[in-house]
């Protein structure tokens, strides 16, 4: 394979492309906005690792050392910020969880610190009285996430990718067809445009997931970790319905990130107030302090959700000259680095990290197109 073309330039589409690029492949990049638009920009830039199950936690575990690898030299051009998440239990049944976490986490020589009531109040102050502990996981950071599309992007085009800008109305084999008529072949494309990979591609096992985010002016002094609630799995992986969990984010500017929200369904970037009433009083459950805050700005994005909450990642099964990397959902952040770099290994025909099997594109339906 000497050449590729990449739908959607996203933190993975960019990823991909650099991927690619880097092992020789000439590539081309189709973007129709920005990069690092969509969900990319829309999103938290959380990169943590997740424990639902040994699939989930191997791809978000070694995307996070990719992570780690890359920001080595210049954090700052990412806003990388090693706050470490700290799980936060209510009750005696959350400080189970707690305990069952943190032997999985050890198991995978994960970093990770069980903290007694008043080891969690020492470390946030700001919690509300009458919590139980949590789960300190200090190697958990975060981004801000269009930043890194556009770094990854420019080391790609050190390596003589390329960028194109255009709607990509449909794909046929080894071709891109344009909006505007313009037509482009490579050996192979990759559609890794997230939640619209559904209108190129409408057999793949995609559903559309809505989120709202609120951030605040800076309180530098308030929190100093994410903070999520041990429900936000159960919350973040329902199959239908509307859902919130507690997850506040401090950001290396001072300002606060407060999620998070779910809506199965909705494309649409119109804000819920209903839900976003929900979402704030949970976080305010959790942090009194945030009644007083002042929020800057309120925003929706939709991510693209699989069935099983493992992204697809590899060749189509009807076609070979077609791959995709799409469907992680809430985790694109974290596992934008390790799903590029299984994709490449694939395409490349090169030994990988981790067992490919169960990222494979799977539960696809009867051909549309």
């Amino acid at each position: 394979m000497s050449s590729a073309i990449i739908v959607g330039g996203g933190i993975v589409g960019c990823a991909v492309a650099l991927e690619l690029a880097q092992a020789g492949v000439q590539v081309t990049l189709i973007e129709r906005d920005c990069l690092g638009s969509g969900a990319t920009a829309a999103g938290m830039g959380h990169i943590v690792v997740m424990d639902e199950g040994e699939a989930q936690l191997k791809l978000t575990l070694y995307g996070q050392q990719l992570w780690q690898a890359l920001t080595a030299t210049h954090p700052q051009r990412h806003e990388y910020h090693e706050c470490g998440t700290l799980w936060v239990a209510t009750d005696a049944e959350e400080w189970q969880v707690v305990a069952e976490k943190a032997v999985v986490y050890r198991q995978h020589q994960i970093a990770c610190k069980i903290l007694d009531a008043a080891a969690l109040y020492a470390h946030e102050p700001a919690l509300r009285a009458g919590l139980v502990g949590g789960l300190l996981v200090p190697n958990d950071s975060v981004v801000y996430p269009p930043k890194s599309a556009v770094y990854l992007w420019q080391q790609a085009e050190t390596h003589a990718a390329k960028l194109v800008y255009g709607e990509v109305s449909s794909i046929q084999p080894n071709t891109v067809s344009l909006s505007d008529g313009r037509q482009l072949h490579a050996d192979a494309i990759v559609v890794a445009n997230g939640q619209r990979c559904i209108e190129l591609l409408p057999e793949l096992p995609i559903r559309a997931k809505r989120g709202q985010l609120v951030i605040t002016e800076r309180y530098p002094s308030l929190i100093k970790h994410q903070l999520v609630e041990l429900s936000y799995i159960k919350n973040a992986h329902a199959s239908s319905g509307d859902s919130v969990a507690f997850n506040l984010q401090p950001r290396p500017n001072g300002q606060l990130l407060i999620g998070s929200s779910r809506q199965f369904d909705r494309t649409d970037r119109q804000i819920d107030q209903q839900l976003l009433s929900m979402m704030l009083r949970k976080a305010i459950d959790y942090v009194p302090a945030l009644a007083d805050v002042r929020c800057l700005r309120t925003w929706t994005g939709v991510r693209a959700a699989s069935p099983d909450g493992l992204p697809l990642i590899g060749q189509h099964p009807e076609h070979t000259w077609l791959w995709v990397n799409v469907g992680h959902e809430g985790l694109g952040i974290t596992t934008a680095l390790s799903s590029a770099r299984l994709l490449a290994d694939q395409m490349l025909q090169r030994p990988a990290a981790l067992d490919l099997q169960p990222y494979l594109p799977r539960g696809l339906q009867q051909e549309q197109r």
